[in-house]
C-alpha cells in the first residue's frame, strides 16, 4: 500500500467513514432512479462495485484495498441482517399467500440475502429479470405476469411510498410497512399519502407485533 494512501486512511475519523458509507448507500437510489431500460443492463452489484471504487478515487484512497478485497467489500449487501419480524412474518404469510421478492437488487444478491437472513420467500423476482429498475412499469407488470396473476390480485409490501405509488398505478394492492430510516418522502408527503387513502394497509412503526408479523395478523393468520 502506498504510504500516502495509508496516511490518508489513518487520518479519517469514524464520522468520515460513516459519511463514505452513507454516500455509497445513497448512490443506489440515484443509480436505479436514473437507469433506463436497456439491453446493456447494469446490475446493482456492478454499480456497488464501481461506485465504491469511485468513492475511493475521489478521496485519493485507491490502493487501500486490493482488487479482490474491493470486490468482497462491494458484496457486503448480500449479507445484511434482516428486520427482526421478517423471517417469522414471511413464514406466516406463506400460510395463505404466494410470497416473492420484487426488488431492484439483482438475482444473486436476493438469493444470498434470503439464505443468509433465513427469509423463506417462495419466489425470487428481481428487476434484473426485466432489465429495468423500479419504478419502471416493466418491473411491476412483468412480476405479475411471471406469477401468473392479474395485477389486482398482487399486493406489494414495501417501506417506500414511492415504490408503492408506482405499483398502485399498475393495478396492485399496496401495503406500507414503515421502517426506521427507510422512507425518503418527507413527513408532510407521508401524511398526505395517508390522507389520500390510496395505501390499502398502513403498518406504523410500533404497531403490535411489528412489520410483516403485523401484516399477517391483520389478515387473520394465526400463529
Amino acid at each position: 500500500m502506498p504510504a500516502a494512501v495509508r496516511d490518508r486512511a489513518s487520518s479519517l475519523t469514524e464520522d468520515d467513514w460513516a459519511t463514505v458509507a452513507q454516500q455509497w448507500k445513497d448512490s443506489y437510489a440515484e443509480f436505479t432512479s436514473k437507469n433506463e431500460p436497456t439491453s446493456n443492463f447494469v446490475t446493482v452489484d456492478d454499480h456497488h462495485h464501481d461506485n465504491l471504487n469511485k468513492l475511493l478515487e475521489e478521496r485519493e484512497l485507491t490502493g487501500l484495498w486490493t482488487a479482490s478485497e474491493v470486490e468482497e467489500i462491494s458484496r457486503i449487501w448480500h449479507f445484511l441482517d434482516p428486520w427482526p419480524d421478517s423471517s417469522a412474518g414471511i413464514t406466516q404469510l406463506n400460510k395463505r399467500f404466494v410470497t416473492s421478492t420484487l426488488s431492484n437488487g439483482n438475482i444473486s444478491l436476493l438469493t444470498d440475502m434470503a439464505a443468509y437472513a433465513h427469509l423463506p420467500w417462495m419466489h425470487i423476482l428481481s428487476s434484473e429479470h426485466f432489465k429495468a429498475y423500479k419504478p419502471n412499469p416493466l418491473v411491476y407488470d412483468g412480476a405479475a405476469e411471471k406469477l401468473g396473476l392479474p395485477a389486482k390480485e398482487c399486493a406489494l409490501v414495501a417501506a417506500h411510498l414511492g415504490d408503492l405509488k408506482a405499483a398502485k398505478g399498475r393495478g396492485y394492492q399496496v401495503i406500507y410497512v414503515e421502517r426506521k430510516g427507510e422512507e425518503i418522502w418527507s413527513a408532510e408527503e407521508m401524511e398526505r399519502a395517508r390522507g389520500e387513502g390510496w395505501v390499502d394497509m398502513w403498518v406504523d412503526i410500533g404497531d403490535a407485533e411489528g412489520g410483516f408479523l403485523d401484516v399477517a395478523r391483520r389478515f387473520g393468520i394465526d400463529y
